[in-house]
């Protein structure tokens, strides 16, 4: 007995066998469920229409076989017993054994005589193609001994079928082998033709299966669309209601029910965030005007009340933006942002932008330089001028307060959109640590502040100004990400499609 030593009750872990067969079929199993629903109801549709067509055409081939092979093994043995009876009764002496076995195989096509003669140990064949060599042993020993027998053998790859009869009144065995090709290419016409009967099956139900899961599917694509607009910010979007269906009226209804659910909250925070926001501006403006009372009696002050008045100050203006840019955000929610689109020249665009930024900076942050590519300085673009200066005005303050300060802002050529569009690129670029890979698309959530938030200087920021960022640039048509810079740190990249492409 093999004993394997391990720790006393303890279970044998799994062999290297059975986690290579585990590992195996998980395999197979990925791979599988990697496939849609749609092509797996086709697979299935299709591999059962094989199976059944495979089964249907063996069963049909078979019996037609068994059928058509006895038939001629039949009608074989039947004209052979006659042949040999012709040659009972008017054999002769051996003179005439030749012109006796062309005539017996005159009424059969395809087969070939042959006569032992017993009396003087002689065989008579009328082809030289088929001799007493071609037919098989066991066949002429029984029937040589007196029994009448039949074979079915090949010679050189032909089918043969052999049938010898003993005629003892006169001491000679006859023999008559019959050719078999005929047949054999008529079973292969069968078997070609179940064949192909089996493809032409297996793409129908292939289809069919594709065809029923499109129409199963069809309610879910709908759900589908559904659930993209409402991803999208369409709350509006509900499904039909299945009134034909009772499968489907119980998803619809919970469906809707959802949605309804789903929208009355986002509308109830929307309600609840405007209405702090408007509430708080009028403690926030009685605080501001005190501060500003404050702040002209400064030097009355004592050094300690100075600091906290700076503290106060500081804190306060970054409340009071904060409130402003939840005022705006909440605006957006509601669809009641006015955006006022005209068409401007993008390089006098940003040149303007960029200088009216800089002054709201930081003192130690110099204005970042400004390139336009002569390909783009005089294109046309459709914007709203104030929310374009405000994305570029968070976007020189983002890169102030966490990247050390803006580089350069570029303006070159982008490629055309999925829509066919020409567009622009405005790039922002600082000498910061820049966006790691799985934050870049998460600084555009509100108030998400990452890893910078830890870093000197980063208490500054509301969480809300790369939101405001992206929500202006796409009420403008555009879109905007992050990337790395080639120098390292931090880049954003605004979209905008040209008003006429085909100037260029």
């Amino acid at each position: 007995m093999l004993v394997v030593p391990g720790r006393a009750g303890e279970a044998p872990g799994p062999t290297a066998e059975a986690q290579e067969v585990e590992k195996a079929g998980t395999g197979r199993w990925h791979l599988w469920a990697r496939l849609g629903l749609r092509a797996r109801v086709t697979l299935l549709f299709g591999l059962g229409a094989l199976v059944l067509s495979v089964s249907m055409g063996c069963l049909s081939y078979f019996t037609v076989r068994h059928f058509l092979v006895s038939e001629r093994e039949n009608a074989s043995v039947h004209q052979a017993y006659l042949n040999a009876k012709l040659i009972r009764s008017t054999l002769h002496g051996t003179t005439g054994i030749v012109p006796l076995l062309a005539a017996a195989d005159s009424g059969t096509a395809g087969s070939n005589s042959l006569l032992y003669v017993g009396s003087d140990g002689k065989w008579y064949v009328r082809s030289i193609s088929v001799g007493q060599g071609a037919l098989p042993y066991s066949l002429r020993h029984l029937v040589l001994s007196g029994a009448p027998a039949d074979e079915s053998f090949q010679t050189d790859g032909d089918p043969q079928f052999a049938v010898g009869v003993p005629v003892t009144s006169i001491n000679v065995a006859y023999f008559e082998v019959f050719d078999l090709n005929d047949l054999r290419g008529t079973l292969r016409v069968l078997a070609l033709a179940l064949i192909a009967a089996g493809l032409v099956t297996t793409a129908l139900g292939a289809g069919l299966g594709r065809s029923a899961a499109g129409r199963a599917l069809r309610p879910l694509t709908g759900v589908s669309s559904a659930a993209m607009a409402i991803a999208s910010g369409d709350l509006d979007t509900r499904l039909p209601a299945a009134i034909d269906d009772p499968d489907l009226a119980g998803l619809t209804g919970s469906f809707n029910a959802m949605v309804d659910q789903l929208q009355e909250r986002i509308e109830r925070e929307e309600r609840f965030t405007s209405d702090v926001s408007h509430e708080l501006r009028s403690p926030l403006t009685t605080l501001s005007n005190t501060l500003a009372v404050l702040e002209a009696h400064r030097l009355e002050l004592d050094e300690p009340a100075q600091r906290a008045l700076v503290l106060l100050g500081a804190d306060l203006r970054r409340f009071q933006r904060m409130v402003g840019e939840l005022l705006e955000i909440s605006r957006t929610d509601t669809g009641s942002a006015d955006v006022s689109l005209e068409e401007v020249v993008l390089g006098e665009l940003v040149q303007r932008s960029v200088a009216t930024s800089s002054h709201t900076l930081p003192g130690d942050c110099a204005p970042p330089e400004v390139e336009v590519e002569p390909a783009v300085a005089d294109a046309w673009v459709t914007v709203d001028k104030r929310r374009f200066e405000r994305v570029m005005a968070n976007l020189l303050e983002n890169a102030a307060i966490y990247g050390g300060g803006a580089t350069d802002v570029r303006a070159r050529r982008g490629p055309d959109d999925p829509e066919g569009r020409a567009t622009v690129w405005v790039t922002v670029e600082d000498h910061g640590p820049g966006v790691s890979p799985d934050e870049r698309s998460r600084v555009f959530e509100r108030f998400y502040r990452g890893q910078a938030s830890g870093q000197r200087g980063a208490g500054n920021g509301t969480g809300l100004g790369l939101a405001l960022v992206a929500e202006h640039v796409r009420l403008q048509g555009g879109r905007v990400w992050a990337d790395q810079a080639d120098g390292g740190g931090a880049r954003f990249t605004i979209e905008i499609p040209v008003t006429d492409g085909d100037s260029w």
